[in-house]
Formats: C-alpha cells, structure tokens, sequence
C-alpha cells in the first residue's frame, strides 16, 4: 500500500503561481498513474489533471488547461503540479491520488490511494 503526502499549498495572489508536491513512500510509486483533484466545501470532489506511469502522457480538465501542468520525477517517487495564472476559483483542497491499474484516468473512483490533501487559497 502506498502513502502519499501532499505539500506546497498556501496563500497566493490571484495571477501567481504555486508547486504542489505529491511524495509516495515506496518506489514502486512508478508504476502508478496519478490524478490530482481538488474540493471546495459544499461541492463534489473535481478532476484537475492526471499523469501516466511513466509519465509519457498528461490530460487535463478543461478549467485548468494551459494554466497547470503534472510532472513526476520517479527518482524522487514524487509528482507535482505547478499552478500559474491562478485565480480565485481555484482555492481549494488539493488531492493527489494513486492506483497501480489506472493510468491518466480522472475519475477518483480509479484511484485506491489518496493523500491527506493540501490547501490553496488565491486571493483576488
């Protein structure tokens, strides 16, 4: 079973940018597709964007395209997300989540691993 630890979230401008880190405790984290999603209270968990195993394919949601970008760097057992020309809807909680079968999938219910999730909050 592998545990994620989400980090890098904070306070931010609107217009600015942050870098989420999500860090697996295990190598074997490479071969595991990862999505991140993100919830703000009252509303559904959302999709954000997911990365493959190994790493040669990204998708994301259309609300964040061009704006986001998933890396990994599967030396580290790490994927991030950098987060540029943020805006106020974009505060949220940040999930990364894992699974050993699916790979760029953005539905949460293909991922059996999740972080404790990060915050991010963009002021206008």
């Amino acid at each position: 079973q592998v545990q994620l630890v989400e980090s890098g979230g904070g306070l931010v401008q609107a217009g600015g940018s942050l870098s989420l880190s999500c860090a697996a405790s295990q190598s074997t984290f490479r071969g595991y597709g990862v999505g991140w999603f993100r919830q703000t209270p009252g509303k559904e968990r959302e999709f954000v964007g997911a990365i493959s195993r190994g790493a040669t394919s990204t998708n994301y949601a259309d609300s964040v395209k061009g704006r986001f970008t998933i890396s990994r760097d599967n030396a580290k057992n790490t994927v991030y997300l950098q987060m540029n020309g943020l805006k106020p809807e974009d505060t949220a909680v940040y999930y990364c989540a894992a699974s050993p079968v699916a790979s760029g999938a953005s539905s949460q219910r293909a991922y059996p691993y999740w972080g404790q999730g990060t915050q991010v909050t963009v002021s206008s």
